[in-house]
């Protein structure tokens, strides 16, 4: 029996091997630093864990609504009001499971087979992958430093073509961390709509912003689809709980497709984020984005010193993308080598796109601040004998 072209299609994940590598390593015995994966490595707050408990002990385990709790969906409408000032009835507002799923159902009530969807590269790979499954087109548009590697209006007019159906903006990005500017959302939502299409913008990260206070793309304007996720921000990445906010005439699809693909998003994960919005929740997850940014104010110089190329700063999520073309000319190779001799873990950005991914690594700073401290002494000898 083989796989259908579409499964074939669909590129692995190289930083899987890195991790499969840096665990046989560690069961020999070695100390590994692990800044390669994207999850935050604090547990899930205490009140989120005991509402899950109350739910399952009193035996809340029941399939709930396709587009979740009712009291969760108000809850998340709450959020929008109470940290951006912005009504979004909670009608309009979907639990999913996962920011994947949320994503997986945005592209599937927008788009058909053979539809573009711009997208920037380097950018998150499942974004294309989703599209591609679809039967959809993923285009994925260069960004470098100059943009602090995200989309601009110019860099979207001048890719249209006339099968465009939908743009993605990513805000905090993954791999690089960058915001995209208030004016370029507001342009380019104007642009779609002029143009009959949809505007998509991936919010996953936006709880973890370390400077100003950027506003959600559905301040802009209300004829967008916003992606958001329990997993980062609110350190619930295995509960797989996501949202998304859409205009209200795509409810109706979205709500089939969900019935359909997912039946209902998981139920105690559903109750355990009822507690994600409260006082004591909010305080735990605000120490934690200071100590986040701390660790970032830490790395960011700290690898600049050592001759890593870091010319678009982080704004937001847990990343540094960082050009290494100083000291090699294959990310890969680079991150291999760095794992085998000193036992340091990282990315190489061939998962990331087509845009010089050899000359890029993403390092994650999801570790302690000593830990960080103790990964940039090893990679500085490292680099210093190589």
């Amino acid at each position: 029996m083989s796989s259908s072209r579409r499964a074939q299609a669909i590129a692995p994940f190289h930083v899987m091997d890195i991790l499969a590598r840096a665990r046989a390593l560690e069961a020999q015995g070695r100390d590994i630093i692990h800044l390669e994966v994207g999850e935050p490595d604090f547990p899930t707050p205490g009140p989120i864990v005991q509402a899950a408990m109350r739910a399952i002990e009193g035996g809340d385990v029941h399939y709930t609504p396709a587009l979740g709790l009712p009291e969760l969906r108000g809850a998340i409408a709450d959020f929008y009001r109470t940290r951006y000032g912005v009504a979004v009835p909670h009608e309009r507002i979907a639990v999913t499971p996962g920011a994947s799923g949320a994503l997986l159902l945005a592209l599937g009530a927008l788009l058909d087979a053979g539809d573009e969807i711009l997208m920037a590269d380097p950018g998150y790979p499942c974004n294309r992958h989703f599209a591609s499954f679809i039967d959809a087109v993923p285009v994925r548009i260069p960004v470098g430093p100059e943009s602090a590697f995200q989309l601009t209006t110019e860099l979207v007019e001048r890719n249209w073509s006339g099968r465009t159906k939908a743009v993605l903006i990513a805000s905090p990005s993954n791999p690089t961390g960058t915001l995209a500017r208030d004016e370029d959302i507001r342009a380019i939502a104007a642009l779609c709509a002029a143009r009959g299409a949809s505007l998509i913008v991936d919010e996953i990260y936006h709880g973890l912003v370390y400077e100003g206070s950027p506003q959600t793309a559905l301040a802009h304007t209300q004829d967008v689809v916003v992606i958001n996720s329990f997993s980062k921000y609110f350190h619930m990445t295995g509960w797989r709980l996501g949202w998304l906010a859409a205009p209200a005439g795509l409810m109706a699809g979205i709500e089939r497709l969900a019935q359909n693909l997912f039946l209902a998003p998981p139920t105690p994960a559903q109750f355990a984020a009822l507690s994600a919005f409260s006082e004591e929740t909010m305080e735990i997850l605000e120490s934690r984005r200071r100590e986040m940014q701390a660790r970032r104010d830490f790395l960011l110089p700290a690898l600049r010193e050592l001759g890593f190329g870091l010319p678009a700063a982080p704004a937001g999520a847990f990343y540094l993308y960082a050009d290494i073309s100083r000291f090699a000319g294959d990310s890969f190779a680079f991150a291999a080598e760095m794992l085998e001799e000193i036992g340091v873990a990282i990315t190489p950005g061939i998962d990331f796109g087509e845009v010089m991914p050899e000359r890029y690594v993403r390092l994650a700073y999801t570790r302690p601040l000593p830990v960080l401290q103790a990964a940039v002494r090893r990679i500085g000898k490292w680099l210093a004998v190589r």
